[in-house]
Parts: structure tokens; sequence; C-alpha cells
């Protein structure tokens, strides 16, 4: 089965294409660096012919609101037509979980918008909604220093999961019929996101614990950014990452 894996350069879609070729599959990493856009609608109807589903782990390059929501706006319309141009009988997406419950974050916003258009689409489709990855500590603590130069963040619980997780569940998905919704994967414990952080960074780093603290522009509660009941459970805990790294 050939599949294209949009954002195939990416953390997740390298991981992603290394399952499906190893389960036999004919994996297509499309990006700007093969030649392909999706902005612009360059190399899709190219890509696609002959796939059989249709993969989209692309992200924005710019997380302002703005940038972020004509970004995912446009790059899922334009593969979206593509799919279905291709006769392409399976679209999957990653996804946030809590995207739609988080309105004050403009990335999140964005991403809900990407969902609506996949689900108005014309192709079957499935939609992985993953919570934060254990690979993005380091980005987090970059985005939240204060003027005092420490780390300000929230509290608030993540039920963070590991990248290989995450491509798994997307390997499971690509595989399988297309579910028509959204399916949810978090890791195997909550965590505080200030203490998410404080145990990925050095010691030089000081994390200070502030309830007010944003989360990408969103005020965040311990109910945010955690899977409901029925959701994909990854096996990777944070501790084990930790020490593998």
């Amino acid at each position: 089965m050939k599949v294209v894996v949009f954002g195939g350069t990416g953390l997740i879609g390298r991981k992603l294409i290394a399952l499906l070729e190893q389960a036999g599959h004919e994996a297509v990493s499309a990006s700007p660096s093969s030649g392909v856009d999706t902005i612009a609608g360059v190399g899709l109807d190219e890509v696609l012919v002959g796939a059989a589903v249709s993969v989209d782990v692309t992200n924005s390059p710019s997380f302002a609101p703005d940038d972020v929501l004509a970004f995912f706006t446009k790059s899922t319309t334009n593969l979206l037509a593509a799919a279905a141009r291709a006769g392409v009988g399976h679209y999957v997406a990653l996804s946030i979980v809590g995207a739609d419950r988080e309105p004050d974050s403009g990335y999140l916003r964005a991403k809900v918008a990407q969902e609506g258009l996949i689900a108005a689409g014309p192709v079957p489709y499935t939609i992985l909604r993953a919570t934060q990855f254990f690979e993005f500590a380091a980005g987090i603590a970059a985005s939240s220093a204060g003027p005092d130069g420490a780390l300000h963040l929230t509290p608030a619980k993540l039920q963070p999961v590991a990248a290989d997780d995450v491509a798994a569940t997307l390997a499971d998905a690509v595989q399988s019929e297309p579910a028509k919704g959204i399916v949810e994967l978090g890791g195997p414990e909550k965590i505080g996101l200030d203490d998410f952080v404080r145990r990925a960074v050095t010691s030089t780093q000081t994390v200070v614990t502030d309830a007010t603290a944003p989360y990408f522009g969103a005020v965040i509660t311990d109910d945010s950014l955690v899977t409901a009941p029925g959701a994909h459970i990854g096996e990777i805990t944070y501790n084990e990452w930790l020490a593998s790294r």
C-alpha cells in the first residue's frame, strides 16, 4: 500500500515512515525538500499518484495566530482537494488533545479550524489528537522565560506522550479503516506542566510555579489538555524517556 506522509521529514513523520516501511508499505515522504509545497499546491498531484492513504503531520513555520491559521487553512484545503483528485481512500491527520477547549490559544484555534475542514471534506478521515510530546519540553521552557530569567509555568496537569507512541498510533490508524471522527492518545501519567519542564531542563534553570502563567496564550486547568475516557494510552513513561536521552 502506498502511503504519502506530508511533513515526512519532521519528528513524527520520520518515525511514521520507518514504521510503515517495516510493515511492508511504500511510505513516501513529501515536504518542501522533496519539491512538495502544500501552501502553493506544488507537487501534490504528482506525489499522490497511486496513494491509498494521505497523512498530514505538517506544521506551521510560525506560531503567530494569524500565520498559523493561514497555514493550516490553506495547506489543509490544498491537501484535501489533491487527495480527492487522486482517489485517496483515507486521510489521516495529527491534531492536539484539548484543542477545542482552549480558544484563547491562537495555535489551538487553528488546529480546530483544520479539523473542521477535514471533517467537512471529501475524503474519509481519521483525526488523531495527541497530547504534548515529551520531546517538546525544551521548547516549552524557551517560551516561558520571564524578565527575571526564570521559567514561569503553571502546575496544571498535562498528559505528555512520547513521539514514538504517537508514530505507532498513527501507523495503526493508517493501516485501519477510517474512523470518520477523532481518536485521542495520551501518555501513561499526568504531570504538572511546571514539573514536566523542571525534570527536563538543566539545574541552572529556575522553574517558578505560577498558576496564572499561560500555555501558548491560554491559561489552562487540570482538565484542559488531558484525554477523555476511552483514549489510547502510550506505553513509554516520562522517566523512561528521560533516562534514554
